[in-house]
């Protein structure tokens, strides 16, 4: 019995102490690397959220420098359509004033063989007035001579004529005045363009076929 004991005993395992890694390290240094760790940790972290702040900032103020110069093109747009209408809010009274305009004209070149009349000097001076009331509107005939080569900016043709005088799209005379308004087309020019002159196909003269005398 006792020797079943004593080899029970040999049989178990001693326990063998394993080696404790940093034993020679005190526990005020243990925590202190704990903490200094952590330390560097929460600077990375704060570092990371520095970061994100200044993007977001620089966004921020990227999206507040396109209001601001959104804002600028605005007021400067709405500046510039109020000028316009202004300066052009009358366009529409010249366009249909324009026709009585032209009639009036032609009744002044039909009465210029009797200018010393008294009609004819009242028509001068209401034609006087028109005209000033054109300049004081900024509206004013387009400058038109004979020659001036076609713009179809400016100019309406209204047909085309061969001419000797005049090159091929050139302007040969003015049917209608064209008038503008500042830099704004108001009426094109009614005009006649010259064109190349037709070159007659010259047929070769028949020759009269002759027929031999029958014996």
């Amino acid at each position: 019995m006792q020797d079943e004991t004593a080899n029970n005993t040999e049989e178990q395992e001693v326990p063998v102490e394993q080696p404790v890694e940093d034993s020679s390290k005190s526990v005020d240094e243990i925590n202190s690397e704990i903490e200094k760790e952590l330390e560097e940790a929460m600077e990375q972290e704060e570092l990371s959220r520095e970061e994100q702040l200044e993007a977001e900032v620089s966004e921020l103020k990227n999206k507040l420098l396109r209001s601001v110069a959104d804002l600028e093109n605005y007021r400067k747009r709405s500046a510039r359509d109020k000028a316009d209408a202004i300066r052009y809010g009358n366009q529409r009274l010249i366009e249909d004033l324009l026709p009585v305009i032209d009639n009036f004209g032609m009744g002044m070149q039909a009465s210029e063989q009797d200018s010393g009349s008294m009609i004819y000097m009242g028509m001068s001076m209401v034609q006087k007035q028109l005209d000033d009331f054109l300049a004081n509107q900024g509206v004013q005939a387009v400058d038109l001579q004979p020659g001036v080569v076609f713009d179809p900016k400016v100019h309406d043709a209204m047909s085309q004529e061969p001419s000797e005088t005049f090159e091929e799209g050139q302007i040969i005379r003015v049917m209608r005045k064209g008038y503008k308004m500042g830099d704004r087309l108001v009426r094109p020019a009614n005009v006649v363009v010259a064109q190349a002159p037709t070159v007659e196909s010259e047929e070769a003269p028949a020759e009269a076929s002759e027929e031999a005398p029958a014996e």
